[in-house]
């Protein structure tokens, strides 16, 4: 990852930052974990060409164990919504979690397409297979009320998570993630990300395009696995993370958390700096 993104975010100023292209994935609107504030924010930053929304924007397993919609997940709808109709072009992949909007590919809502996959050919002429990746997730191919269980417990780590790093905040220290941290240095897991990895740039080989971007593990990732490009866009539930193209082709992994996290001390200083003024 580079930091040329997060360098120009943090001059301070209200125009957009405008890419080429933006990949964000594993939403999760209508789960409680979702950070739907900070994908908010980072919308509301930037303008692109190309918009793909990679799976699981919508998590309809959740909604339908637990309905959870807040204001806040209906702006998110609305602010891609806006950047459809202003020009911006917007692809959607359903996964896993949002599979019920695959009965809609071939269609077009609100000028967001829905597409299975989709190979997008960057500035630099680089073409890229674009899908959500639960195709190669073995579980959740062959055994689906095991990857509902395995749901059950990632829910529950994030609630962990969460009582974890409000203590860490009280005592000064950044975010950090317990399930990243178990999946990083479980073998299994470590295991499975690499084997899903490798199977994508297999397919991205076989399909005769130069890489592969995805996303459904919450694994943020760019690396070259067998001359194929493999990227992974990670989540906004825990990293926060998106995959950008820049105007010259290039591309680069934002972790949006960092900067938000910055802006909302920012934006708390400035508060409580016009009280006093006042």
């Amino acid at each position: 990852m580079t930091n040329s993104f997060m360098k120009v975010m943090t001059v301070k100023t209200q125009t957009p930052i405008k890419v080429r292209s933006v990949w964000i994935s594993d939403v999760h609107l209508g789960f409680r974990g979702c950070q739907a504030e900070a994908l908010l924010h980072f919308l509301h930053s930037v303008e692109t060409e190309y918009l793909f929304l990679v799976g699981d924007i919508v998590d309809f397993w959740s909604i339908k164990k637990s309905p959870f919609w807040p204001q806040e997940h209906t702006n998110v709808v609305r602010s891609i919504l806006g950047k459809a109709k202003h020009g911006t072009k917007v692809i959607y992949i359903p996964g896993n979690h949002d599979e019920a909007m695959r009965d809609c590919i071939g269609h077009v809502f609100g000028n967001v397409e829905i597409h299975y996959d989709y190979i997008h050919t960057t500035a630099e002429g680089k073409r890229l297979l674009i899908m959500h990746g639960d195709e190669f997730d073995v579980i959740v191919k062959h055994s689906r009320w095991l990857a509902k269980l395995g749901n059950v417990a990632y829910d529950t780590l994030l609630d962990l998570n969460h009582y974890i790093n409000g203590l860490r905040k009280w005592l000064g220290f950044s975010y950090w993630s317990l399930s990243s941290y178990l999946k990083l240095r479980v073998k299994n897991a470590v295991s499975y990300i690499s084997s899903f990895e490798e199977a994508l740039a297999h397919l991205a080989k076989d399909r005769g395009v130069n890489g592969v971007v995805c996303g459904h593990i919450h694994h943020a990732e760019i690396r070259e696995i067998n001359s194929v490009l493999y990227c992974n866009d990670g989540d906004w539930v825990e990293s926060c993370t998106t995959l950008l193209e820049h105007n010259d082709g290039s591309l680069e992994l934002v972790f949006w958390s960092e900067y938000y996290e910055q802006h909302k001390l920012d934006l708390r200083a400035a508060v409580l700096a016009s009280k006093k003024a006042a």
